[in-house]
């Protein structure tokens, strides 16, 4: 049956292609010619996909990357004799990635509505270039003519339908390897992806560049089919009509992606034959995407692959947690027989300042090796503050941060984690899209087997490996996120109020679970929870924090009977 599974979705690609192909032949001239204007937007719509469904960047400027496309082709038709024609098709496409990654600088800083006008704004740029210097051509017999056998309509709607087959693969192939799922982590939170071990600008850059490569190829695929192109082509408000039409059909993926493509060449069409105005098109796109928007759900691909998940979750059994059998131990590092003595991490006189704020003021802290040490204290006592600082996402502080010895200060936070330092967050920051054992995989930051990744798994009691997140409770999402750090075999982990939306029984769990951390992983942990029987159960030593300075430090049971931990924090005697 699993076999089974596996080989239905090839076949049904393969025939679909065959399909697509032959029928190719019974289309008559005109209908041939939309057809092909569908494949070429299908391709558009899925770089625009790419980067706003898939990585969470708004582009209004995709048909720019396609003029550039479109530009060297006809360029190529003109000056580069000899040069095949599947070539100048590919040379469309990296020449492109340059302004990709151009484009694509503002948005290590921008987002939303800034970072669309960064981009319209580029769109506009181009097109006043175009209008002035115009495409390289000398007169109407310069139209660009595929040689053969692409001179034929059919045989070229059969190489633009096979370049959009190529694109789907590479970037379904993507999306299951780290650099896709890093698109993924980026879209919902750049702080979770540079604590994964992952460099945010990159992930970005490589975004924009694949997509505008992508948008690329179908610049130089219109010019072969239209053999003299225009800017009105490209006109900054084709990239919006894009925008709006990938949105509305989740582009980012291959269904939703030719969906956009048949969107575009046909409904126009369909427009002119009832006798209305073709403007209404780019209206009803418009309206879809504020709808899909609106609704918070994801484009027409999106909610339909919601849709067959849910009716697939109701007619199989129900999943079954890897924790029913008894987890294989995790792989473990080994240390130094003098490493015990260095903690494994030392703060020292950490001061965190917010204009006149001081959120931490000369914090010393240490946390000696193959131990759980807890950090408490009031809400606003810079617990999270001092999180941040240790794991980087605080670039100014005073003070000193030390790790096994070794000095973090200066380093980003993408360098911390992959340092061996890894942390959770207080909110969910899981990636809904990805199944649990991809999650784990691409948290731990390296090559990681599915046994290894069962086995952390299966030590924190989570669901089994091929579970959706996105199908999860807030508090096994909570599990899985800590199961993700974990996997990364760190030298140290900070878990920020890992218990959050668990109940009392499940909190007790964890506890016992994060107690057995530091002996199971060779990994000490710092611990922030507000829940008092959590931290007595899961540490060996406490910390008590409160307006940014230290005020208790030792053991669980003296710390808690502390008067000034009882009098800032506790306000009652707490049995431990």
């Amino acid at each position: 049956m699993l076999v089974a599974r596996r080989l239905a979705l090839p076949a049904l690609l393969v025939a679909s292609v065959l399909a697509v192909a032959g029928s190719s032949f019974l289309l008559p001239s005109y209908w041939l010619f939309l057809a092909t204007s569908a494949v070429i937007g299908a391709i558009v719509a899925r770089s625009t996909g790419l980067v706003t469904g898939q990585a969470g960047m708004i582009s209004l400027c995709q048909l720019s990357f396609a003029a550039v496309g479109a530009w060297v082709v006809s360029r190529l038709s003109l000056t580069g004799q000899g040069v095949p024609f599947l070539v100048q098709i590919v040379a469309a496409g990296l020449a492109a990635v340059p302004l990709g990654i151009l484009v694509g600088l503002p948005a290590l800083r921008l987002r939303g509505v800034h970072l669309a006008v960064v981009t319209l704004g580029f769109a506009t740029t181009v097109d006043v270039y175009l209008r002035v210097k115009g495409f390289p051509r000398e007169g109407f017999a310069s139209a660009v003519s595929p040689p053969g056998p692409f001179d034929d309509p059919r045989i070229y709607f059969e190489l633009c339908f096979g370049t959009f087959v190529v694109v789907a693969l590479l970037l379904a192939l993507a999306g299951r390897r780290r650099v896709g799922a890093a698109w993924l982590a980026v879209r919902h939170s750049e702080r979770a992806t540079a604590a994964m071990g992952m460099s945010v600008p990159r992930v970005k850059l490589t975004a924009f560049a694949t997509s505008a490569f992508v948008a690329g190829l179908s610049g130089g695929l219109l010019t072969g089919q239209v053999g003299l192109v225009t800017p009105e082509n490209f006109a900054p408000v084709g990239s919006l009509v894009t925008f709006a039409v990938a949105v509305m059909t989740a582009a980012q993926y291959v269904e939703g992606a030719i969906l956009a493509g048949v969107l575009v060449a046909f409904f126009p069409e369909v427009l002119r034959r009832l006798g209305l105005p073709l403007d209404i098109a780019d209206l009803a796109f418009a309206l879809g995407a504020i709808d899909v928007l609106r609704r918070g759900r994801g484009g027409i691909a999106a909610q339909a692959r919601q849709a067959m998940r849910r009716r697939g979750g109701r007619r199989s059994p129900a999943h079954t947690s890897v924790a029913t059998a008894p987890p294989a131990r995790p792989p473990r590092r080994t240390r130094s027989a003098d490493a015990g003595a260095t903690p494994a991490l030392e703060v020292k006189g950490l001061t965190v300042r917010f204009g006149e704020v001081a959120a931490l003021d000369g914090v010393d802290l240490r946390v000696r090796p193959g131990t759980v040490h807890a950090l408490i204290g009031p809400n606003g006592a810079g617990k999270t503050t001092l999180v941040d600082a240790v794991t980087g996402f605080l670039p100014r502080y005073g003070g000193d941060v030390l790790v096994a010895g070794f000095s973090l200060d200066g380093l980003l936070a993408y360098r911390r984690a992959r340092a061996g330092v890894r942390r959770t967050f207080q909110q969910d920051r899981t990636i809904p899209d990805l199944s649990v054992g991809d999650y784990v995989r691409l948290a731990a930051g390296h090559r990681t087997s599915a046994r290894d990744a069962e086995a952390v798994l299966g030590f924190l009691g989570c669901p089994a490996a091929d579970r959706p997140v996105g199908s999860l409770d807030v508090g096994t999402r909570r599990l899985v996120e800590v199961a993700g750090a974990l996997a990364a075999r760190p030298a140290l982990l900070l878990l920020d109020e890992p218990a959050a939306g668990m109940t009392e029984v499940e909190s007790a769990d964890l506890a016992q679970r994060i107690a057995a951390i530091p002996s199971r992983f060779d990994c000490a942990v710092l611990l922030i929870e507000h829940d008092m029987a959590h931290v007595v159960a899961a540490s060996s030593e406490v910390t008590v924090v409160d307006f940014g300075r230290t005020i208790a430090s030792g053991s669980p049971r003296d710390v808690l009977e502390h008067p000034d931990v009882v009098a800032a924090y506790l306000g009652q005697e707490i049995a431990v």
